[in-house]
């Protein structure tokens, strides 16, 4: 089978994103936050982790943790129990820890708005960094690329790359600016509600007609 030319690849997407918006009008960000801080927490403790469980500990976790300095002064083993049940509580803790100890140092107490000083900040890679100037302020840099965006970009064609970084800069070529943001919010939705990991329900899916595994997987 021939290789799809980028200019196909960019129609595809472009009709892709057209039936993805009409099946989910309602795509966005599943974590609950409020503010970058809240945003920042709720996206470290998600790694590993449903949206759904992140959302049941940060309801109790925001209402005691407010601000960097409460968050880099709190007790590690107290905001271990706290975060316990999102998995590898003693990384995330150490990292939540440190990124607010880091905001409060560097950043005067800012959730930074740039890519660079995100990447700075522990336990913040691009997939954080990107959620956070997505949806607290609104800063397309990239597109979100988690284990829903990983597998259905793969499906779709989108790329041969499995590596987040690699991936990602395969969708930025293809995506338009202006949709990157909501464009991996598409792909979760779908991923969670139609293509999932073991058995995509290929027979009702609103992209099937454009998406070469379909029926195959």
């Amino acid at each position: 089978m021939p290789r799809e030319s980028k200019a196909n690849l960019i129609r595809r997407v472009a009709r892709l994103i057209a039936r993805l918006k009409k099946a989910y009008p309602d795509a966005g960000c599943a974590l609950r936050h409020g503010d970058p801080l809240r945003l920042l927490v709720a996206t470290i403790l998600s790694a590993q982790c449903t949206d759904k469980r992140v959302n049941l500990v940060t309801k109790t976790l925001f209402k005691k943790y407010k601000t960097p300095r409460d968050y880099a002064s709190a007790p590690r083993n107290t905001l271990e129990n706290e975060i316990r049940s999102t998995g590898f509580y003693r990384n995330k803790a150490r990292n939540i820890r440190g990124a607010c100890a880091k905001i409060i140092s560097d950043f005067d107490g800012k959730v930074p708005r740039t890519m660079a000083q995100l990447l700075t900040l522990p336990g913040v890679a691009r997939k954080t960094a990107n959620c956070v100037l997505g949806n607290a302020f609104g800063l397309a840099e990239g597109v979100v690329v988690d284990t829903h965006v990983i597998r259905l970009s793969g499906r779709l064609g989108l790329t041969k790359h499995k590596e987040p970084v690699k991936i990602e800069r395969d969708l930025v070529a293809i995506v338009p600016p202006e949709e990157w943001i909501l464009f991996s919010h598409l792909l979760i939705f779908h991923g969670r509600a139609v293509c999932g990991a073991r058995k995509p329900d290929c027979d009702n899916c609103p992209i099937a007609a454009l998406c070469p595994s379909a029926g195959k997987v």
